[in-house]
């Protein structure tokens, strides 16, 4: 299995974010997408993830166009974005045994230990509109220890997170590509992991050419 981007142009409001950009990602990568505020990280990892459509080029998964592979390419992706993605209404443990039923179907993962992995132990049956931000963000990033997809691509997922939950969240992102997985990463926090465990993709702000 193998993400490959060919060629990325995008345009949004007008504006060149990033042009001919090319990258390929094969299991075992762990990828993290740098830049300042404003230079496409979150575009880029959206367009990767199959959420919107580059001006140009093309992503392909397995040789083949997502385009076309649709279906097949979400049942291999997790993607968090910058929200949260769950149901207020439901407890951490409604939302978790969701997410397992409708992406996960084949984990066999005890989502009272899932939870109590990430910092949640007591507050599974509290309804997630009364949780704090940083424990909702846990109740999203729960699903990365469900298993199952191959390729994760996750933006800013420390956000809200305390020290210890960071260094929980990097040693899964480690024993995921150490099994073979993938993960994109964008990430306001200095990671502690080596370099030669992580592959930087830093963005620059774009220069139109001059006519």
């Amino acid at each position: 299995m193998m993400l490959e981007a060919r060629s990325l142009t995008c345009v949004r409001e007008e504006h060149t974010l990033f042009s001919e950009l090319s990258l390929t990602v094969a299991p075992g990568d762990l990828v993290q997408v740098a830049g300042p505020n404003g230079v496409g990280k979150t575009s880029l990892l959206r367009l990767l993830a199959g959420l919107s459509r580059p001006y140009g080029g093309d992503v392909y998964w397995q040789g083949n166009s997502i385009e076309s592979n649709r279906d097949e390419y979400h049942q291999d992706l997790l993607y968090l974005g910058h929200q949260a993605g769950i149901k207020h209404e439901l407890t951490a443990l409604e939302n978790l045994a969701f997410f397992r039923r409708m992406h996960h179907a084949q984990s066999n993962a005890n989502l009272w230990d899932v939870l109590a992995m990430v910092g949640l132990a007591g507050l599974e049956d509290q309804t997630v509109g009364q949780l704090s931000a940083g424990q909702k963000r846990r109740v999203a990033l729960a699903r990365l220890w469900l298993g199952g997809p191959k390729l994760w691509i996750l933006d800013e997922p420390f956000t809200a997170i305390d020290k210890h939950g960071v260094k929980v969240l990097e040693q899964l992102l480690l024993d995921h590509t150490d099994a073979g997985g993938m993960v994109l990463i964008t990430t306001h926090q200095d990671l502690s992991l080596s370099a030669n465990r992580v592959r930087t993709l830093q963005l620059t702000p774009y220069q139109e050419e001059l006519a």
